[in-house]
C-alpha cells in the first residue's frame, strides 16, 4: 500500500505508520482532508502529496540517535550500516502545506552542557547491517581515519531543512558520514542512500557538525 508521494484526490484512507489520513469527496466536488482533529477543505486540484520530513518536532535542529550497542571501529576502516529513525510527515495540496504531524511518541534529549545545551530529537536504534523494516531509515557510514580503535555510542545529526528521500513505502534521511577524528564530525551529505529514491526538494548538503560531549 502506497504511503509517500502523490495521491489522487478521491475518497480513500492513506495509512502512514499508525496514523490515518481520510480524504472525502463532497457532493459539491470539493474534498475534505481529515487527520485526527485536523480538518481542511480542498476546493480544487486533482492530487495530494504526503511526504516525509526531518524529525524537527517542536523546531529542533538536531536528531540524537543513541546506539543500543556501542560500535568498536578498527583503525583505518570504514563501516556501513543502517539506523531506524523518527520522522515527521507533511501533507501538501499544490504548494500549500495543509498538515504536519509526527509519527510515534516524541522523545527529546539535551545535547551539550546542562546550562547551555540544546534540545534534540531523541531516538534509540540498533546498528543494522541490512536495511531495517522501520518506516524511517538512516544509512550511516562510520570512518575511522586514525591509527587507534574508536568507539561510537551516539550520533548527532543536523536535520533543520534537510532534504528527505522516499519510496512508496519508506522514508530515508540523506547518507550520513561520521568521522571518528577528534572531535567526531558528522556530515549530512544531502545525497540519497539509494539512487532510485525520490527527493522531497532540491538536495543540498548541510554544514558539517562536530560532536562534543560534557560530563
Amino acid at each position: 500500500m502506497k504511503t509517500f508521494g502523490e495521491h489522487e484526490l478521491r475518497t480513500q484512507f492513506i495509512h502512514v505508520g499508525k496514523r490515518k489520513i481520510h480524504i472525502i469527496e463532497n457532493p459539491d466536488g470539493t474534498f475534505t482532508y481529515r487527520r485526527d482533529d485536523v480538518r481542511v477543505k480542498i476546493l480544487g486540484g486533482r492530487h495530494l502529496w504526503v511526504l516525509p520530513a526531518p524529525a524537527e518536532g517542536y523546531g529542533v535542529k538536531f536528531l540524537l540517535v543513541k546506539l543500543s550497542e556501542r560500535l568498536a571501529v578498527p583503525p583505518g576502516e570504514t563501516v556501513h550500516g543502517y539506523l531506524s529513525a523518527p520522522l515527521d510527515v507533511v501533507v501538501k495540496a499544490g504548494n500549500a502545506l495543509i498538515d504536519r504531524f509526527t509519527l510515534g511518541r516524541e522523545k527529546y534529549a539535551l545535547y551539550g552542557e546542562h546550562t547551555i545545551g540544546v534540545i534534540a530529537r531523541y531516538h534509540v536504534s540498533c546498528f543494522h547491517e541490512k536495511e531495517p523494516d522501520s518506516l524511517g531509515v538512516i544509512k550511516l557510514a562510520v570512518r575511522n581515519p586514525t591509527k587507534e580503535w574508536k568507539l561510537v555510542e551516539r550520533v548527532v545529526i543536523p536535520i533543520r531543512n534537510s532534504v528527505m528521500f522516499y519510496s512508496d513505502e519508506k522514508a530515508y534521511y540523506p547518507l550520513i558520514i561520521l568521522t571518528t577524528k577528534e572531535p567526531y564530525e558528522v556530515n549530512n551529505t544531502g545525497n540519497p542512500p539509494d539512487g532510485r529514491l525520490k527527493a522531497t526538494h532540491r538536495a543540498e548538503p548541510l554544514p558539517n557538525f562536530r560532536m562534543r560531549w560534557w560530563p
